[in-house]
């Protein structure tokens, strides 16, 4: 393949074009924010994990509690219809006097256990609600530092979008000013060799795969015309002489 010597110099343009997006793209891949977001968000489900389970523990406990509540309130209602009743002492015989009198001792006991039950579910409430408290500002806090992480990348992303943006402009201008025959085995190479399709050559070096070329090849390259497309030996990218060459 030919091509004018301008426009094979014009591909070592294009190819720092290229190198830089190159850059960016990976720039953006490789954000110290990612890895930032991403164990910050494991923190926040463990956290919300945790506040969920306290959450569910509360809301047992305000259930458990009201029915132990209603449980003391049925045993005192019940103790003081007998009381009454005992106190009355209207119709009553000595037996059912004597098992009124064992009942209402019987409630009390019973009252007072069911009291205790009550203060032990409010204690485990109260604990519950005081989790509920910490993990709820955990969470908050957590969330905090993830918005932080995220708006600091998507500025990041922003300013990297941006100068895309422009070099990508920038590409398309130099991309048509070279031949399509040219450009298309550049872009061919380039998507062969890592991202690099013409390199320059440096005396006797290729600064594509940063190896010499042989005496034969260079011999091959300083009997080429000017117009000739000639290719690294070494890593076949596409080499462009200029006045580094020094051929």
């Amino acid at each position: 393949m030919n091509a004018a010597p301008a426009d094979q110099i014009r591909l070592l343009d294009l190819q720092t074009l290229d190198t830089r997006l190159a850059q960016l793209a990976h720039k953006r891949k490789s954000l110290p924010e990612h890895a930032e977001i991403q164990s910050l968000e494991g923190d926040l489900t463990q956290h919300r994990d945790l506040l969920v389970a306290a959450q569910t523990e509360e809301s047992d406990t305000t259930r458990e509690q009201t029915k132990a509540e209603q449980d003391v309130d049925q045993v005192r209602q019940r103790a003081a219809r007998d009381q009454q009743r005992l106190d009355a002492g209207i119709g009553i015989s000595p037996k059912d006097l004597e098992n009124l009198q064992r009942e209402i001792a019987s409630l009390a006991k019973r009252q007072g256990d069911l009291e205790d039950v009550v203060l032990e579910v409010m204690e485990r409430r109260e604990s519950a609600q005081e989790r509920v408290t910490e993990l709820t500002g955990r969470v908050e806090s957590v969330q905090a530092k993830v918005n932080d992480a995220v708006a600091r990348r998507d500025a990041a992303f922003a300013e990297i979008d941006a100068e895309a943006a422009s070099v990508t402009k920038e590409r398309e201008i130099v991309a048509g000013s070279i031949p399509a025959d040219l450009l298309k085995l550049y872009d061919k190479i380039r998507s062969k060799e890592g991202g690099v399709g013409a390199a320059r050559l440096n005396q006797r070096r290729c600064e594509g795969c940063r190896l010499e070329l042989d005496i034969t090849g260079l011999n091959e390259v300083r009997a080429a015309a000017p117009d000739e497309v000639v290719r690294c030996e070494n890593c076949t990218r596409i080499l462009v002489r200029t006045r580094e060459s020094g051929l």
